[in-house]
C-alpha cells in the first residue's frame, strides 16, 4: 500500500496501450506521494559553489508525450542547472556536424569510472570512453568549436529548435562558478590536448563546455526539448528533423549504456529507459515512440545521480509498464 492507502499497481507491459489510456496526472501525483520520503536525501554538488545554494527539498517531474501532452508535478516549472544533461544536446549537434567521424575521437563504451575520472585516458591514448562523461563531452565541445566560434550558443540554439521555444538560457553565475573551480576538467582537457585529441584552444573549449553545462531549464522545458529522441529524431513541436532516425538511435543507445555514469548498468536493470543525469539533480529519460520525461531533485547519490529523481523515473516506468526491453 502507498502512503495514501491506495494500492500502487505497476501496469504490465502492453505495446498496444495508447497514451490516451494512461492517466499521467494521476500517475505523477502518485509518484509525488511515494517519492516524498526520498526528497532531501543525498548531497548537493557542493564542489560547484552555485549548486551548493540550491535547496535540497526541491522536487519536480514532467512528462511530454507524442500526442502533445506536457504533464507535470511538484517543482517541474522551476528552472535548474541541467549540467551533464546538456551532453545529450551537444552530442546531437556534433553528430549533425561530422557524423560517424566523431567515433574516431571518442568511444562508445561505458567507463566504469567516475564521470570526471582521468584514469583511463593515458592507457587509451587520450580517447575518452564515451561522449557522456566529462572527457568525452569536452571532445564533443571541441568538435562543435571547430565549426563555430560560439559552441555553447550553438548548443543552446539546438535546444531552442528542439523545444519549439526559447525558455532555456545560460546561468552566468553557474558558468562562472564552474570555471573558477573546474580544475579536474582543465586537467582532462590539457591531458587530451597532449595526445592531439583536442584541436582548439583549451580555454575556449572549457569556456564553451562550462556554459552549456550551465544551461538553466525546468523539467517541463527539458521534457519538451528531448521529445525528438522519442520521435525518431523529429521535433513534434516544430515538425523539423533534429537528427536522422538511425543517429537518434545512437544517442538513445548511449544514454542507456552510459547516461547515468558508473551506475548505468544498475539504472538500465531497474528502469529500462535511456537516461541522462546531471549533478544539478536533473534526470532525463526517453521512452521511444511514447514520451520524454524529466525529474529533478538536487540531492545526489555517490555516483552523482539524483536520489529522488532516479526513483521517480523508476516509478514512472513501473506505472506505465513501458521500457525498451
Amino acid at each position: 500500500m502507498c502512503a495514501s492507502g491506495t494500492k500502487w499497481l505497476a501496469r504490465p507491459y502492453d505495446p498496444g496501450v495508447s497514451e490516451g489510456t494512461l492517466d499521467y496526472p494521476a500517475i505523477l501525483a502518485e509518484i509525488a506521494e511515494r517519492v516524498r520520503p526520498l526528497v532531501g536525501q543525498g548531497a548537493v554538488a557542493a564542489y560547484i559553489p552555485e549548486l551548493a545554494k540550491v535547496p535540497l527539498e526541491r522536487w519536480g517531474i514532467a512528462v511530454a508525450t507524442l500526442d502533445g501532452q506536457v504533464v507535470q508535478a511538484g517543482d517541474a516549472a522551476q528552472p535548474f542547472s541541467i549540467q551533464s544533461v546538456s551532453k545529450v544536446f551537444s552530442l546531437t549537434l556534433a553528430i549533425r556536424l561530422i557524423g560517424d567521424a566523431l567515433w574516431r575521437r571518442v568511444g562508445r563504451e561505458p567507463s566504469g569510472s567516475a564521470f570526471n575520472s582521468l584514469v583511463q585516458l593515458e592507457h587509451e591514448a587520450g580517447i575518452p570512453r564515451n561522449p557522456l562523461i566529462n572527457a568525452g563531452a569536452l571532445v564533443v565541445t571541441d568538435v562543435i568549436r571547430s565549426h563555430t566560434p560560439d559552441a555553447a550558443g550553438a548548443v543552446l540554439e539546438l535546444i531552442h529548435e528542439a523545444a519549439g521555444d526559447t525558455a532555456a538560457r545560460f546561468d552566468e553565475a553557474v558558468a562562472g562558478s564552474e570555471s573558477e573551480t573546474g580544475h579536474r576538467n582543465r586537467a582532462l582537457a590539457h591531458f587530451m590536448k597532449s595526445f592531439g585529441n583536442l584541436h582548439n584552444d583549451v580555454d575556449e573549449v572549457l569556456e564553451a563546455y562550462f556554459h552549456h553545462c550551465s544551461i538553466s531549464m525546468s523539467c517541463a522545458d527539458l521534457a519538451r526539448a528531448a521529445l525528438f529522441l522519442a520521435n525518431r529524431g523529429r521535433s513534434p513541436w516544430s515538425g523539423e528533423v533534429v537528427l536522422p532516425p538511425d543517429r537518434t538511435k545512437y544517442v538513445n543507445a548511449l544514454m542507456l549504456t552510459c547516461g547515468t555514469y558508473d551506475a548505468a548498468g544498475e539504472f538500465a536493470f531497474r528502469v529500462g529507459l535511456p537516461a541522462k543525469s546531471g549533478v544539478g539533480g536533473g534526470l532525463l529519460a526517453i521512452m521511444p515512440g511514447r514520451f520524454a520525461a524529466c525529474a529533478w531533485s538536487p540531492g545526489l547519490d555517490a555516483a552523482g545521480n539524483s536520489v529522488a529523481a532516479a526513483k521517480s523515473i523508476e516509478l514512472l516506468a513501473q506505472a506505465t509498464g513501458l521500457s525498451v526491453f
